[in-house]
């Protein structure tokens, strides 16, 4: 029997907000046009949050008006910290938009710092923006941010995270994608969420979002595909991180290797290699 093949999920979003000057508009753009033309299953592009915060996202109103998805097989995602950023994503893209991700953290440190709101707060933030999912025909992605350990020594084992995915589980959200926000995942922790999760929750999908090293990239890949992870976030030449963590950004998985990678399982998406090298050749002139 074919294992079943994954699903990828392209961040140029993520690559972009804590890039060191500001990328044009248009630029944005015409790279993540591109990109709708890769055959990625859902491209992260954009996000609706204060620009104050991430100034680098202040235009992502104008980006999606300028998006066109008419021929493209990949759905837009789009981050939101709170209801009102749910709002406006709602407002401006309910014809274009089929995913909200909102990263949830268990470390109560880093949401205050990541969306000025206590993890009870947010808790009651999820609730609304699942309904307003709902009314408005789109998907409420949440991410457990600091899902494998945080650096501001606030409590973390596998089992605090495993209680929040119980809460949110218990919300009807069907799409939880782990996140290793500032790198520290290991195999073990990585294996035992999974192997816990996957089969306690058949009705979630669950994906993995990992900010990872050039050297042990490949390790938490594997543990997380052998355990039956099949949706993976990541971006061409893994650029990326999270500005709001730490200082010093821990890049993203790099497609390029999650490609080889399921090439070798033989559970690679079919992509169209041209449009590949178009965007790899223009994220050489975004990120430079």
């Amino acid at each position: 029997m074919t294992a079943p093949v994954v699903k990828l999920i392209e961040c140029p979003r993520d690559a972009m907000q804590g890039w060191h000057h500001q990328i044009p508009t248009a630029q944005k753009t015409e790279y993540l046009q591109t990109l709708l033309k890769v055959g990625f299953d859902t491209i992260d592009f954009g996000s609706f949050v204060s620009p104050k915060a991430i100034p680098q996202m202040a235009d992502t109103k104008e980006v999606l008006a300028s998006l066109d998805i008419s021929n493209t097989q990949s759905k837009l995602l789009a981050i939101v910290a709170n209801v009102r950023g749910a709002e406006e994503a709602v407002a401006v893209g309910v014809d274009k938009i089929s995913y909200l991700g909102f990263p949830f953290s268990i470390s109560e440190t880093f949401q205050l710092r990541n969306t000025n709101k206590t993890m009870a707060e947010s808790l009651e933030e999820v609730q609304t923006m699942q309904e307003l999912c709902i009314k408005n025909r789109m998907q409420l992605v949440v991410y457990i941010s600091m899902g494998f350990g945080n650096p501001y020594e606030d409590p973390y084992s596998p089992e605090i995270a495993l209680k929040w995915v119980d809460e949110l589980a218990a919300m009807d959200i069907q799409i939880i994608s782990l996140a290793d926000t500032v790198g520290v995942a290991e195999p073990s922790n990585i294996q035992y969420l999974f192997s816990t999760l996957i089969p306690a929750y058949p009705e979630v999908e669950f994906g993995a979002h990992f900010h990872s090293a050039a050297h042990n990239w490949e390790e938490k890949v594997a543990a997380a595909y052998n355990e039956g992870c099949r949706r993976f976030d990541s971006t061409i030449n893994g650029i990326g991180g999270c500005p709001m963590a730490k200082d010093e950004l821990v890049g993203n998985l790099a497609t390029e290797n999650l490609l080889q990678f399921f090439r070798n399982k033989q559970t690679a998406p079919q992509l169209n290699a041209e449009a590949l090298l178009e965007a790899q050749r223009l994220a050489a002139l975004v990120f430079r």
